[in-house]
């Protein structure tokens, strides 16, 4: 039996991973650790406070829970103007939990990194593995932070190989209530589209990342793997539909208006979201369903149409 200790565990991910763990069968204990009480509590769970900014404590509190299994989800996704808050909590966070498990002996680690991780590149290959080198972005704090705590997990899988790992670099995750960056794309009567690039996204519905982080911490093969329904959608195909026309405009033209409209602090995107937007990392996720014994009940096309059926007024009828 299985005690799993959740970072993040308030959020939208770690809500839905601790509902699928507190039902499995092969884990006795789960608690979800956060800098905030959970909006809607979930029968069975402990809850306790933790922030990962703050080494002190953390070790102590994976042992008073008896942890042996530590699922690490704290991040801050959305970018936003506190760079040092998101370095803090991205890169300095991750370094504590992974301390606090050595210290405190817990036997596995998960991991939730991203397809980020690889960077918006335009040499990047059609479809990313596992193998493709993990670059980043340093123009992207989001990207950069990944790539910076893949650095970490892999430094300690060569000094720490009692702590086992399982780091999965996670498409863009949609669920019924998810708002982000990217849906926020889909919301307005035009798609934006950047000239001379289809954008493909991958899309993984969150119900199949939190079953999937359940097998990983239950006994799931050790590794890397990308998680992702199979296929991509192109910002074409989603505009179609969605039943609204696309917006295009050219790279240079894009990032110039990026440019002014952060300095006047109209938004918190600069000239580095043309690349975000024109160089999508494409995970394919051949690894994940071969080696890790995991395959996602719904392709990248089914959650985008779950995600529309959840949120009705985004597409036109």
């Amino acid at each position: 039996m299985t005690r799993v200790l959740l970072t993040g565990g308030a959020g939208f991910l770690g809500s839905h991973v601790a509902a699928t763990l507190v039902a499995h069968p092969g884990v006795e204990k789960v608690v979800a650790v956060d800098v905030r009480a959970p909006e809607h509590p979930i029968e069975g769970v402990d809850y306790d406070e933790g922030d990962v900014t703050r080494a002190a404590g953390l070790a102590d509190l994976m042992r008073r829970h008896e942890a042996d299994v530590v699922v690490h989800l704290a991040a801050i996704v959305s970018p936003g103007r506190d760079h040092d808050l998101e370095y803090r909590v991205d890169v300095e966070g991750s370094r504590n939990v992974i301390d606090a498990c050595l210290d405190a002996g817990v036997r596995r680690i998960v991991v939730s990194s991203s397809g980020a991780a690889y960077g918006y590149h335009p040499d990047s290959p059609e479809w990313l593995r596992e193998s493709d080198p993990v670059r980043g972005n340093d123009e992207f704090p989001y990207s950069k932070h990944k790539r910076l705590v893949e650095e970490m997990l892999a430094e300690a899988r060569g000094e720490h190989p009692e702590l086992e790992q399982v780091v999965f670099r996670i498409g863009t995750i949609l669920g019924p209530t998810v708002r982000n960056q990217i849906t926020a794309l889909w919301d307005g009567p035009r798609i934006l589209a950047v000239r001379g690039s289809d954008s493909p996204f991958v899309f993984v519905w969150v119900d199949d990342v939190a079953a999937a982080m359940a097998r990983a911490a239950t006994g799931g093969p050790a590794g890397i793997y990308n998680v992702a329904g199979d296929g991509r959608l192109t910002v074409g195909e989603i505009a179609a539909r969605l039943g609204k026309k696309t917006l295009t405009v050219p790279a240079g033209v894009l990032a110039a208006a990026l440019r002014v409209g952060r300095a006047l602090r109209l938004t918190v995107h600069g000239p580095e979201q043309v690349g975000f937007l024109r160089y999508r990392p494409v995970l394919d996720n051949a690894k994940l369903k071969s080696e890790f014994g995991f395959t996602p009940t719904r392709t990248s096309a089914e959650a985008f149409e779950e995600y529309l059926a959840t949120h009705p007024g985004v597409a036109r009828r």
